[in-house]
């Protein structure tokens, strides 16, 4: 607390003594040199260490002290003002450029049409009344040579490709076949359209000619028919089955006109101001281009609300897999296109107010819209490739289905990484900014290319590891999707486990993921500015520390590193660890979980690992046991076993999962009750309980068909004395029933005790 308070109270004595005291310049040299130093600052700061520093202090060690503060923070005080000042002249000089164009444009409205027919007054001079006619009939002679030309080809292409051209489509890939055809001609015919008008234009044109109608027909026919022709293959106005976007027949027509509506204004703009600088009306003095600008951008925002319902089903799509994100972008496209239009409106208008009349006939701005009002649309047609051009679900079921979806957004937070990227460089380019030396002069752009730097490093980090991602996932699919399906019954001794990658597979993604978060984490820090060389000792003296400080783990995480080297077990085998019984469910860097058939889930550490018995490993032999009357044909009941195998050889059921046929191992033992008979099967891990249950039916329904009973266990009393058993009273019955249970009771603990001695 104290440290909080010794500034302030050392400039607050300071003052006080300074107040008090003055002396002139000679006093305080003699003072200097002739007292010793005794204002280094006392360690610790307290009240009472400060006092008694001031009261060593001669007065010109105070004026000093109070003249180093006061500068000190004058100083700070002088550089937070100057930032401030800073920043409010930008603000200001950012504002003086917003409104000072506007408010010029509203003044010169009075002269706008005055100059404009001027501007056509010099062009009709320059010409005469003959010229304009001549140059008017040349140009509707030329484009109409030309425009003869392009239809020739056209249908000369079409007539050729007619015969190909499939008109009812249900696929992406026949879909796009036609409307890549019928795009190519329609290029291929303005490509024809404008080589003619050249040729013919150099030939019949003058030079003066030529420089006022090139940039019309560039600007008014060329463009907009170049929109209309990529607007009729996006939304196929008047074709909905080869529509690649999920719009209404109104609103594809709507957007269809409207489009091309825009590429006549914005290329009409374009036009005009070339016109009137080129004749005597430069390019400021009217603010026509303001006005028309200010129109072409109210033209969008027209458009964008009118449109809202078109425009939010168009990018909501068809895609079932739609996400919460997706469905808000489509909601809030048509604000976003709003918002859009008027933030190019104010920067174009803040760039010419600060007099970038030259970079804005580039017209950056435009780009710029354009760009931005595609992102979301690009962000629809990536969805909609994805979810055309993935690769097939491998398998069936949850897993498959899950790895399916999570695939295909993977692919599409990539495609967004992608476009995002073409984007900024595309407007940067448009602006004529050099990413790659945007933070060689200043600090403040400095900073700013640092940021850059950092950005395309996380980008580039984010793509390699969603790809390693993707490649690990469809892996470890296919081998999911190859295992056993869940179906298929595990009980006590296990189920098939799957294959060795499916077990590594996620742990190699778990490793893979955590290096490249690192690495390029690391490499994106290291962009800024910021030496990584103090992170990467302090991460190999954390690693130390783990090591020494947790031995355990580290030996639980070697000890499983070496379980997976010898492929001890895989995930769904079932195995018993050191009595610990279950099906492997879950395996981590340091640990596996076992399910039990019971339900019970038991997590053990590799470290703790002595032994690994697998129940579940290539193949499981099943031994079944059947006691039948001494009185049985042991033969008999041997050609019941071999039949029965036979038959659920053949069943198609059945026939896949053996790997040896059920047959007889002939008479196993003789025991009280009868004779013991054993058969046995090998069979697929985890398929051996249905077989089990099958064979167990077939042999009953084979015995009673034959025969043959099952032997059940019975105790004889004799009872001397009593050889006429059906006279017997009921208090001797009652003696023998005593006697029976008995019998029973020694002898079940005797086979109980005989049960747990050979467990031994």
């Amino acid at each position: 607390m104290l440290t909080r308070f010794a500034l302030p109270l050392v400039i607050f004595f300071s003052l006080i003594f300074a107040a008090i005291v003055a002396p002139g310049p000679g006093v305080h040299a003699q003072t200097v040199t002739s007292q010793p130093d005794t204002t280094q600052m006392p360690d610790p700061l307290s009240s009472e260490a400060i006092r008694e520093m001031v009261a060593r202090m001669s007065d010109d060690q105070v004026r000093v002290m109070l003249l180093d503060r006061l500068d000190a923070v004058a100083t700070g005080n002088a550089e937070e003002t100057a930032e401030i000042q800073s920043l409010a002249l930008a603000a200001t000089r950012t504002w003086e450029a917003f409104y000072t164009p506007i408010v010029e444009a509203v003044q010169r409205v009075p002269i706008l049409f005055v100059r404009q027919f001027e501007a056509f007054g010099n062009f009709a001079t320059s010409f005469g009344a003959s010229g304009l006619a001549v140059l008017f009939g040349l140009l509707i002679g030329i484009l109409a040579v030309g425009y003869a030309a392009e239809l020739l080809v056209t249908k000369t292409l079409e007539r050729r490709t007619k015969k190909a051209i499939v008109q009812e489509t249900g696929s992406l890939r026949d879909t796009l076949f036609f409307l890549a055809k019928r795009f190519g001609r329609e290029i291929l015919g303005l490509a024809v359209f404008y080589i003619v008008i050249r040729i013919v234009g150099a030939s019949f044109l003058t030079p003066q000619q030529i420089a006022i109608l090139a940039p019309a027909v560039r600007l008014l026919v060329l463009v907009p028919r170049l929109i209309a022709a990529l607007s009729r293959f996006a939304l196929a106005p008047y074709e909905p089955q080869y529509r690649l976007v999920s719009v209404s027949d109104h609103w594809a027509k709507y957007l269809h006109r409207n489009l091309i509506g825009l590429g006549l204004l914005g290329g009409f703009t374009m036009f005009i101001i070339g016109f009137n600088a080129q004749f005597g009306v430069p390019i400021g003095e009217t603010r026509l281009g303001f006005w028309l600008t200010f129109a072409l951008h109210v033209y969008i925002i027209v458009i964008a609300w009118t449109a809202r319902d078109g425009l939010v089903e168009m990018m909501r799509g068809n895609d079932p897999d739609r996400t919460r994100y997706d469905e808000q972008v489509a909601q809030y496209y048509p604000v976003f296109a709003v918002v859009v239009s008027v933030f190019t409106w104010a920067l174009s208008t803040i760039v010419a107010g600060f007099g970038n009349i030259a970079l804005l006939l580039k017209a950056p701005h435009y780009t710029t819209m354009f760009w931005l009002l595609m992102a979301p649309i690009i962000d629809t047609i990536i969805r909609g490739l994805v979810r055309h051009l993935q690769p097939p679900m491998i398998g069936e079921g949850p897993v498959a289905e899950q790895a399916y979806k999570s695939n295909k957004r993977s692919l599409i937070r990539i495609g967004r990484v992608l476009a995002f990227g073409m984007i900024v460089l595309i407007i940067a380019g448009a602006w004529e900014i050099d990413l790659s030396n945007v933070g060689a002069t200043s600090a403040g752009e400095q900073f700013i290319g640092n940021l850059i730097e950092f950005l395309v490093t996380c980008a580039v980090g984010y793509i390699v590891f969603e790809l390693m991602s993707l490649w690990i996932n469809r892996r470890l699919t296919r081998e999911q999707s190859s295992s056993l399906t869940s179906d298929q019954e595990a009980g006590e001794g296990g189920g098939a486990g799957g294959s060795r990658l499916a077990t590594v597979l996620p742990l190699i993604l778990m490793a893979s993921q955590i290096a490249i978060g690192v690495v390029f984490g690391l490499l994106a820090v290291g962009t800024l500015g910021i030496d990584i060389t103090p992170l990467l000792a302090g991460a190999g003296i954390l690693g130390l520390a783990i090591g020494f400080g947790a031995q355990k783990l580290v030996t639980d995480i070697v000890s499983g590193i070496f379980f997976l080297i010898d492929d001890a077990f895989r995930v769904g085998e079932y195995v018993d660890v050191g009595g610990t019984m279950g099906a492997v469910e879950k395996i981590s860097i340091r640990s596996m979980q076992l399910r039990h058939h019971r339900g019970n889930v038991h997590t053990i550490p590799y470290g703790s690992v002595e032994k690994v018995t697998n129940f579940s490993r290539d193949w499981v032999i099943m031994k079944l046991m059947f006691t039948v009357p001494f009185d049985t044909d042991p033969n008999k009941v041997k050609k019941i076993f071999k039949k029965i195998g036979a038959e659920m050889l053949e069943d198609p059921l059945f026939k896949d999962d053996f790997l040896e046929p059920f047959k007889s191992q002939g008479v196993f033992q003789f025991d009280d009750v009868g004779i013991v008979m054993r058969g046995k099967f090998m069979a697929k891990p985890g398929t051996q309980f249905t077989i089990r249950k099958e064979i167990y039916n077939r042999v009953r329904k084979e015995f009673e068909a034959n025969g043959i009973e099952f032997a059940r266990r019975e105790v004889r009393v004799a009872m001397p004395g009593l050889e006429d058993h059906d006279d017997l009273s009921d208090v001797q019955r009652t003696t023998v029933e005593a006697a029976a249970s008995g019998a029973v009771q020694a002898q079940i603990e005797q086979e109980a005790a005989e049960a747990a001695a050979a467990k031994k």
